[in-house]
C-alpha cells in the first residue's frame, strides 16, 4: 500500500490485499463456470435423444467446448440424462446393457501393456483408450481382451462407473 510515495509494509495489509484479489478471481471463475455449465447443458440437449446422451456425443461436446469429459457427464447426470452406448461396450445398450464380448489375442505385447497398467487389478477407461490408440485397435477390442483376461475396466471418463 502506498502513502504519499512511501511503501508501508504490513503482513496484515498484504494478506487483505491478496484476499481481495483472490476473491475477485474466484468470483470470476464461478461466473465462468456457470456460463460453461449452461453451454454444456445446451449442447447436451442439442446432441441427445429421449433424455439419453451417447458416449460419442459426450466426448464430442467435451472436445468442442474444451472441457473435461467428466464435466459433460456430471452436467448430463444433473439434468437426469442417461449416458448410453459406451465406446468400450460396457454400458448403455439394450436389452443387455453391455455388448462387449470376450476377445482372444495372440499379441503378447498388447496383453502385457494391459497388465502393466492395472491398478488394484483394474484398468482405467482412459488408459484403455490410450492402449487402443497406441496399438491401433478399436477401443472395444481392448475391453474385449480385458473381458477375456477377467479384468474390469473402471473410472469411466464420463463418470458413469
Amino acid at each position: 500500500m502506498r502513502l504519499l510515495g512511501e511503501v508501508i509494509s504490513s503482513p496484515f495489509l498484504s494478506k487483505v490485499m491478496i484476499s481481495e484479489d483472490s476473491s475477485k478471481k474466484s468470483a470470476d471463475k464461478h461466473m465462468s463456470d456457470k456460463k460453461s455449465d449452461s453451454l454444456i447443458k445446451h449442447e447436451i440437449l442439442k446432441h441427445s435423444l429421449n433424455s439419453e446422451l451417447s458416449c460419442t456425443s459426450a466426448f464430442l461436446i467435451a472436445k468442442e467446448l474444451n472441457v473435461s469429459p467428466d464435466k459433460v457427464g456430471m452436467i448430463a447426470d444433473s439434468i437426469n440424462y442417461r449416458l448410453v452406448k459406451c465406446l468400450m461396450g460396457l454400458f448403455g445398450y439394450k436389452p443387455d446393457k453391455k455388448i462387449v464380448k470376450s476377445v482372444k489375442t495372440e499379441n503378447q505385447n498388447l496383453k502385457n501393456t494391459i497388465t502393466d497398467n492395472l491398478v488394484e487389478g483394474k484398468l482405467e477407461c482412459k488408459i484403455a483408450w490410450d492402449i487402443a490408440s497406441r496399438f491401433k485397435v478399436n477401443k472395444m477390442t481392448v475391453s474385449g481382451i480385458c473381458e477375456d483376461m477377467d479384468i474390469k475396466i473402471n473410472k469411466c471418463q464420463l463418470g458413469a462407473f
